[in-house]
């Protein structure tokens, strides 16, 4: 994940969804050789020079100033993610780039782990922003058995989505949405970290093995790992439409605490309440779901 070439794709794919009637420009002529704004349509709105421009475009946003950067966000129309993604990136091509470095195995403390567990009426998972799964309650664990399913340690999120399409489409009920979601948030986790050798090797993953991620990762999309609505098919209850809360844990850079719940009263309410009934008596311990390679809080 080169970051000049993230940058070049990036700005190229934002600046060809928008229209000259979008940015309030006229389009003269009735062929237009390139599809959205031309290069100097961009300079204009940014105010900046098209030789400037065109510098950043290839990949050259080192020397670019803030003011800069947010009179380019400004100028493409960048939602709140896309332009964290342009000042992540402006910033990496600022520092030496390198090899791909491997980080430290992340332990979670036991601490967090009796956070968790304390969490006993909704589920709830510490992942990394690269989807995996390093540590859950009883209660998550009954909810996402099919994602945990998987021998691998840690389980991966992102791998149940794209590389067993079968099981993942009959779970999430919005699968078409999730496929577009996870893409662009491991996109996201790129541009913040492009030498992270564990994610370019997941990236990598996908890209062999999966057409549908290759097209997913092509859109150059980028999401934040925010609240949301997950609706899923569980083997057991049935349906649950969840309400998600996916909170940045301080103390922990990296790790994302993600806590599942629904209104008291609803019907998913009652469901996670008869998944909790079922979990307690029917479900292995954690330490029987984890994998005997010793990799499960990696």
């Amino acid at each position: 994940m080169d970051p000049r070439t993230e940058i070049r794709e990036f700005l190229s794919s934002r600046r060809a969804r928008i229209a000259p009637a979008q940015a309030g420009l006229p389009a003269y002529g009735g062929n237009r050789r390139v599809k959205g704004l031309r290069r100097e349509e961009v300079a204009l709105l940014a105010g900046v020079s098209v030789d400037y421009y065109v510098r950043m475009e290839r990949g050259s946003l080192a020397g670019a100033s803030d003011g800069v950067l947010d009179a380019l966000a400004s100028a493409l129309r960048l939602d709140e993610a896309e332009r964290h993604h342009l000042f992540h990136l402006a910033r990496q091509s600022r520092v030496p780039g390198g090899p791909p470095r491997r980080r430290p195995a992340v332990m979670v403390r036991s601490t967090l782990q009796q956070v968790l567990d304390a969490v006993s009426d909704a589920p709830a998972w510490v992942s990394t922003g690269r989807y995996d799964v390093l540590a859950t309650n009883n209660l998550a664990r009954a909810l996402f058995s099919p994602v945990l399913a998987d021998p691998r340690r840690p389980a991966n999120t992102a791998r149940f989505v794209y590389l067993n399409p079968e099981a993942a489409r009959d779970f999430f009920v919005d699968y078409d949405q999730i496929v577009g979601d996870v893409a662009a948030k491991l996109r996201m986790e790129a541009g913040r970290d492009p030498h992270d050798e564990e994610l370019i090797a997941l990236v990598g993953e996908l890209s062999t093995r999966s057409e549908l991620f290759r097209q997913r990762w092509a859109s150059q999309d980028v999401r934040l790992h925010r609240s949301g609505r997950k609706r899923v098919r569980h083997p057991i209850v049935g349906r649950l439409d969840l309400d998600v809360e996916s909170l940045e844990l301080p103390a922990e850079p990296g790790l994302l605490l993600n806590v599942y719940t629904a209104p008291a009263g609803t019907p998913t309410a009652d469901n996670l309440a008869l998944l909790a009934s079922w979990a307690a008596t029917h479900q292995a311990p954690a330490t029987e779901l984890e994998a005997d390679d010793g990799q499960s809080n990696r």
